[in-house]
């Protein structure tokens, strides 16, 4: 039993790794240009933007909720940074100016959630509909040009063949982790998107908390925004549509659960080079882009399916093996106590 319970948890924790590095293989196998350095390279330049905005969806979606506004964060914040610098303002204006536009709309977000009790789906779709709205009858419909030197060169520079957009990417994610798992208000996360009500009785400040994780979500898709730009060098107000539900899809293969409250940010970067891959993988083998949609959909039930059968497998293992011994924490979520402040 005790065996059975080690390699059900090694296969939640690695299993998608093991996935990831089964599909590059066979990819490599099969197709000459897949595994060339310079693809492989491109793989990880392509997928950065959505990467870092998966990674603000994962901080939102462990608190309990999730973002459909992102793709219009991203677009606004694109036009915005493109218009501050084609002005002539700096790469530190220009950055600010659309880091605050993106944590200005978060934690709009977070507010209607929060406080005004608002479903996130409908707040979050309709803060996307007023955002593309307002930015399509302030531009007329037409992109802006404009772009610092600074935002080009991390969207498209390379240093050792590692694209810097990239290694932004990885800060980004360490940034998430840390915040997660080493600090009051990541275990405040965890605990609020397993059950707010019961945070909410135990001290835990929950409305802050959720105003919190969706301004964190906000200057993620902001700032893939404004790299966005550096790649395109056009803030264009059609941008970024795809974001919210390819972001979704991208933590829910990393098994983060839509209920809330599970979930690990290291798998989020398994899941963002798996779909990586097999979109490369698709193109470089001259399939049909109509079959990337099916096949991604494909990914994304297998990893429900399989998270969702671990997940009852490692239940009733607990439930068997825990009669006289404390529940176990969900999977993905911090084993450190839960230290709680007084206010909420």
């Amino acid at each position: 039993m005790k065996s059975s319970t080690n390699r059900s948890g090694l296969l939640r924790r690695f299993g998608l790794w093991l996935v990831f590095a089964l599909v590059t293989s066979v990819l490599m196998a099969v197709s000459p240009t897949f595994r060339t350095s310079v693809n492989l390279e491109n793989i990880l330049e392509q997928n950065a933007v959505i990467g870092i905005v998966a990674c603000g969806m994962a901080v939102m979606m462990i608190s309990g909720g999730f973002d459909l506004s992102v793709g219009a964060v991203g677009a606004t914040t694109s036009v915005v940074g493109a218009v501050v610098a084609s002005r002539g303002h700096g790469a530190i204006m220009t950055i600010a100016a659309g880091l605050a536009a993106g944590l200005a709309v978060g934690v709009a977000n977070g507010i209607l959630i929060a406080k005004v009790r608002i479903n996130a789906f409908v707040a979050t779709f309709a803060m996307a509909s007023i955002v593309s709205g307002l930015l399509f009858v302030a531009t007329g419909a037409e992109s802006k040009q404009g772009v610092t030197p600074l935002l080009e060169s991390a969207a498209n520079a390379r240093v050792a063949g590692i694209p810097v957009i990239f290694a932004v990417f990885m800060c980004c994610l360490l940034a998430v982790w840390f915040l997660l798992t080493r600090t009051k208000y990541g275990h405040y996360i965890y605990s609020v998107g397993g059950n707010a009500e019961a945070s909410h009785l135990s001290g835990v400040p929950v409305q802050r908390v959720q105003i919190f994780a969706f301004a964190m979500g906000g200057l993620m898709a902001a700032g893939a925004g404004l790299l966005l730009l550096g790649q395109t060098m056009v803030g264009q107000p059609s941008a970024a549509a795809d974001w919210p539900l390819e972001a979704i899809a991208i933590c829910v293969v990393g098994g983060i659960a839509l209920t809330g409250g599970v979930g690990r940010i290291e798998d989020v970067l398994a899941a963002t080079l798996l779909l990586g891959v097999i979109s490369n993988g698709l193109n470089q083998l001259n399939v049909s882009p109509y079959w990337k949609p099916t096949v991604t959909g494909l990914v994304i039930l297998m990893a429900v399916v399989i998270d969702r059968y671990s997940r009852l497998h490692n239940g009733a293992g607990r439930r068997r093996g825990s009669r006289n011994s404390p529940a176990s924490a969900a999977p993905g979520a911090p084993t450190t106590p839960l230290t709680p402040s007084a206010s909420t």
